[in-house]
C-alpha cells in the first residue's frame, strides 16, 4: 500500500476533484484521527454517498465555541455527484450536523424509524421538516442509493437502532460498522446480528471501517442487563434524600434500567432536562419503553418526600446549561440538592470534559452531596468495543482491509496494530482528507482533499480557523481596547482622545495610566504631518502601535486595539 507523501500532505488536489470512476473510494472528512464529527464519504460509478454527518463539542480549550461541524466543501462542491446520506444511528456526533449542513447538500436522507424520530425534532426546530426528506429503512432493510446497494445489520450500543452499513459496489463490499459493542443483553432494543455478519464475512468483505473509541480497553465494554443489579443495589443503599442519576440523555437502555432501579427501591423516577424528554419521546413513538412506569416531570418531583424520588439528569458532562449543572449551582427554578443527597455519575469521561466534570462534582460536594463515579462503583458499561469484542468482529466478518474510524490519531495506530496482530492482510490508518481507494487493485492512498471545521456562530458556520475566530480568541484571551480621536481637515486634534478598555481600568487608581494612554494618542497624531495627517487610515495605525506600546510598558499586555478615526 502507498503512504501518504510530504508533497501530498501539502498539496491539495484541484478543486472538484477527485470524481469516483471505475473504482471504489472511501474519503473521510470528519471522526478520522478525532472521536466525533463523523462524515465519511463513499464514491464509485461517478457517485458519492454520505454515512452520518455529525457535530462535536467545544472544550475549555474553546470555551468561545459551542457546536464543530465538519466543513463539507469538498463534496458541496459535487453536490449533483451527492445520491444521499444513509445515518447509522441517533447520537449527536453521527447527526446532529444535518440540520446545519443539509441546506448546503440537498439530498435524500436514509434512516431506520427511531433515528428518523430524532432527526426529524432536530430538522423542525430549524424549520427543514418538510424540505429534508427522510426515508425510513426497515432494521436490516435493503435499499438502493445511487451505484450503491445498502444493507443494514443491527448491532448493539448505547441507543436503539445501531446499524452496520453494508455497502454493495461494482468493486467489492463494505462493511462500515458505525459504533457498536456486543450486548448479550442491551435491555433496549436487539442483540447484534451475528449470523448477518458471518454471512456478510463468508461471501467476502473487501473493507471493514471500524470503530476505534475503546481499542486501548481490555476485554469486553459490559452489558447493560448487568448493570441493573449494580445499580438498584447502590440504590438501595440510600434510604433517605433524594438520589440524582447523570447520564447520556440518549442511552435509552439507562432509562430503562433507572425506571426499574427506582422501582426496586420504591422511589419515582423523573427526567430533568430537555433532551431527555425529547429521547424519551422518540423512543415510545418507536415502540420502546413502553413496560416501565412513567417518567415524572420536575413538576411532580416538588411534592413528593426526598426519598421517594430519583431524579434523571442530562449534563453528566458537567456542560454548564444543563440540568446536572444548574442544580449543582442552585440556579433550577425547581429542583434542589442539599446535604445528604447523592449524585451517580453514571457515565464515562469524554476526552477533553475533565475540567467540567471537577468543577460539577466540586460544586455538588459543597452542598454536601455524596458524588458517586465509576471510580467508586459498577455504575456505567461504554457502548464502544474493547479488544475482545473487536477481535471477535474480524473473526465474523473477515475483511482483507481494516480501515479503523472514530478515534484520536493513537487510537487508529493501535486498531491497525490489532487487526495486523488478528492476521488481517492490510489495516489502512488514514486521516481526515485522505482518500483511499479500495479497489481495483491493491488499496492505496490516492490523493488529499481539504477536510476543516466549521463552528456555529449565532445562526451561521464559519470556519474555525478562519481569521474571525482568530480574532475572537486573541480578544478573549487578550482583551480589547478601543480609542476615538477626532481629527480636523488638517489632521489636527479637536479634542482629547477617548480611551476604552472594558476589564482593564478600576474606577478608581487607573487615572494617571488612562493620561498616559491619551497622550501617547494625542503625540502620535501629532508627529504626522502633510498628506499623512489627512489620511484617517495612517492616523489610525499611528495612534494603535503607541497606544498598545505605552499599554504594554505600563502592563506587559497587549489588547486588541481598535481606532476610530472621526473628522470634523
Amino acid at each position: 500500500m502507498k503512504q501518504p507523501n510530504k508533497e501530498m500532505d501539502q498539496a491539495l488536489l484541484p478543486e472538484g476533484e477527485p470524481v469516483p470512476g471505475e473504482e471504489l473510494l472511501f474519503l473521510p472528512l470528519g471522526g478520522s484521527g478525532e472521536i466525533g464529527m463523523n462524515l465519511n464519504l463513499y464514491g464509485s460509478e461517478g457517485a458519492w454517498i454520505i454515512v452520518d454527518l455529525g457535530v462535536t463539542f467545544s472544550d475549555d480549550s474553546m470555551p468561545w465555541i459551542d457546536i464543530i461541524t465538519p466543513d463539507p466543501a469538498f463534496i458541496e462542491s459535487q453536490r449533483d455527484r451527492l445520491a444521499g446520506i444513509v445515518l447509522t444511528h441517533a447520537h449527536e456526533d453521527h447527526i446532529g450536523a444535518v440540520p446545519h449542513l443539509w441546506p448546503r447538500l440537498q439530498c435524500p436522507i436514509y434512516a431506520t424509524s427511531f433515528t428518523a424520530s430524532i432527526l426529524r425534532r432536530k430538522l423542525r426546530e430549524m424549520g427543514l421538516e418538510k424540505e429534508a426528506i427522510i426515508t425510513e429503512i426497515p432494521l436490516s432493510g435493503s435499499f438502493e442509493v445511487g451505484p450503491f446497494t445498502i444493507d443494514l445489520i443491527t448491532l448493539t450500543h448505547s441507543i436503539p437502532e445501531p446499524n452496520a452499513v453494508v455497502i454493495h459496489s461494482a468493486h467489492g463490499t463494505v462493511l462500515h460498522t458505525g459504533d457498536w459493542k456486543l450486548d448479550p443483553n442491551p435491555i433496549v432494543g436487539e442483540v447484534t446480528d451475528e449470523r448477518a455478519l458471518r454471512e456478510l464475512g463468508e461471501g467476502g468483505v473487501l473493507a471493514m471501517v471500524c470503530d476505534s473509541t475503546n481499542v486501548f480497553t481490555e476485554g469486553a465494554s459490559g452489558s447493560e442487563g448487568n448493570l441493573r443489579e449494580s445499580l438498584e443495589k447502590l440504590v438501595g443503599c440510600y434510604d433517605s434524600g433524594r438520589v440524582v442519576v447523570g447520564c447520556f440523555a440518549s442511552n435509552i437502555a439507562r432509562l430503562s434500567t433507572l425506571a426499574r432501579v427506582a422501582e426496586a427501591n420504591n422511589r419515582h423516577a423523573a427526567l430533568i432536562g430537555r433532551s431527555l424528554w425529547s429521547f424519551y419521546e422518540s423512543a415510545k413513538e418507536n415502540g420502546y419503553l413502553t413496560d416501565i412506569p412513567e417518567f415524572l416531570t420536575e413538576y411532580d418531583v416538588e411534592r413528593l418526600p426526598r426519598d421517594q424520588v430519583l431524579l434523571i439528569c442530562t449534563g453528566s458532562q458537567g456542560e454548564p446549561r444543563a440540568a446536572f449543572s444548574r442544580i449543582a449551582s442552585g440556579n433550577h427554578p425547581r429542583v434542589e440538592l442539599e446535604n445528604g443527597d447523592v449524585a451517580i455519575f453514571s457515565s464515562r469521561i469524554i476526552p477533553g470534559n475533565e475540567k467540567s466534570i471537577a468543577r460539577l462534582q466540586n460544586r455538588l460536594v459543597a452542598l454536601g452531596v455524596e458524588v458517586v463515579t465509576e471510580k467508586d462503583h459498577f455504575i456505567h458499561v461504554s457502548g464502544h468495543p474493547g479488544r475482545d469484542e473487536l477481535t471477535r468482529m474480524y473473526q465474523w466478518v473477515n475483511p482483507r482491509v481494516v480501515v479503523p474510524v472514530h478515534g484520536e490519531i493513537r487510537h487508529l495506530h493501535e486498531q491497525a496494530k490489532l487487526a495486523r496482530s488478528c492476521q488481517i492482510p492490510q489495516a489502512v490508518e488514514i486521516e481526515n482528507g485522505i482518500v483511499l481507494r479500495l479497489a481495483p487493485g491493491d488499496t492505496e492512498i490516492v490523493g488529499r482533499v481539504h477536510s476543516g471545521r466549521l463552528t456555529l456562530d449565532g445562526n451561521r458556520l464559519v470556519p474555525l480557523d478562519g481569521s474571525m475566530m482568530a480574532a475572537r480568541k486573541r480578544v478573549i484571551f487578550n482583551g480589547s481596547m478601543a480609542v476615538t480621536v477626532v481629527i480636523d481637515g488638517d489632521g489636527e486634534l479637536l479634542s482629547d482622545p477617548v480611551i476604552s478598555a472594558p476589564g482593564y481600568f478600576t474606577e478608581k487608581g487607573d487615572e494617571a495610566f488612562i493620561r498616559k494612554l491619551i497622550a501617547a494618542a494625542s503625540a502620535a497624531v501629532g508627529s504626522l504631518a502633510g498628506s499623512s495627517a489627512r489620511n484617517e487610515d495612517e492616523v489610525g495605525e499611528a495612534v494603535r502601535c503607541a497606544v498598545r506600546k505605552a499599554f504594554f510598558l505600563k502592563r506587559t499586555q497587549r489588547p486588541v486595539t481598535q481606532v476610530h478615526v472621526v473628522r470634523l
